[in-house]
């Protein structure tokens, strides 16, 4: 039973942290560092906007979705009697809805990389991987 306890919460644990999207959160290409490092032009301004009104919703919804699912699991996990087959059924919610929330993700990110020039996407990369404060990776810091 630990076992399957200490696999739960790893996968909850998991479960929150993966994105496919190595993007930082939020309309990126309206923050003036970025805009101008990449050279932005207002048409890739807007067709960026255009890809990320197109996803947001869905994307909402499916983040929405596993809160509630890793929140049910948690509350699950709690019980003094765990029922098994409600923990596989709420897993396997869980693993469908960031199945979903990943596809999404990296479709918008694929849309959006068309946007950009290889230079630009280079340039975005480069910032994106470049440790902020001199001990962490950017994606490492909570």
């Amino acid at each position: 039973m630990k076992r399957f306890l200490l696999c739960a919460a790893a996968v909850l644990t998991l479960a929150m942290s993966v994105s496919a999207a190595p993007l930082p959160p939020g309309k990126w290409w309206r923050r003036p560092e970025f805009a101008t490092n990449l050279q932005l032009t207002n048409d890739q301004q807007v067709r960026l906007d255009m890809i990320f009104r197109m996803a947001a919703n869905d994307l909402i919804d499916l983040r929405a979705d596993a809160e509630k699912t890793s929140i049910a699991i948690r509350s699950e996990l709690d019980q003094e009697q765990l029922n098994r087959e409600n923990l596989r059924k709420l897993a396997a919610k869980l693993s469908e809805t960031q199945g979903k929330l990943f596809d999404k993700e990296l479709m918008m990110l694929v849309d959006m990389r068309s946007v950009l020039s290889n230079d630009q996407w280079g340039r975005l990369r480069s910032e994106l991987d470049r440790p902020r404060d001199g001990s962490q990776h950017p994606r490492q810091r909570e």
